[in-house]
């Protein structure tokens, strides 16, 4: 018996059909989309890696294949690869631990 889950690895292949049901919308996605990895300051494999630890941050399945993916083609190892989701969880563990400033700061505040 299969199990069902959110996730389906198919549903990558129909994200262009988000145009669908608000095709401007969707058309304009696509083209920033577009522009924001062409290659600029940052190499197309720079900005794959990013893409790739933000997807892991975002904890987004679809947008780890994809990167996965689109890493490798733009010429990033596996080693590269780890190194991005470590820097993401660096990242999100340190914005987990600064909120501790705030808890820390209406803990003395409430018990003075």
């Amino acid at each position: 018996m299969s199990q069902k889950s959110y996730f389906n690895p198919e549903d990558l292949k129909k994200f262009g059909d988000i145009t669908e049901w608000q095709e401007a919308m969707g058309k304009k996605f696509f083209d920033y989309y577009g522009e924001v990895f062409k290659e600029g300051a940052l190499t197309e494999r720079e900005k794959a890696l990013i893409a790739l630890g933000v997807a892991h941050a975002l904890q987004c399945p679809y947008c780890i294949d994809a990167y996965s993916n689109t890493c490798l083609t733009k010429g990033a190892d596996e080693e590269q690869m780890m190194e991005a989701v470590h820097v993401a969880a660096a990242i999100r563990s340190g914005t987990t631990l600064v909120y501790g400033v705030q808890m820390m700061n209406h803990v003395k505040k409430v018990t003075m």
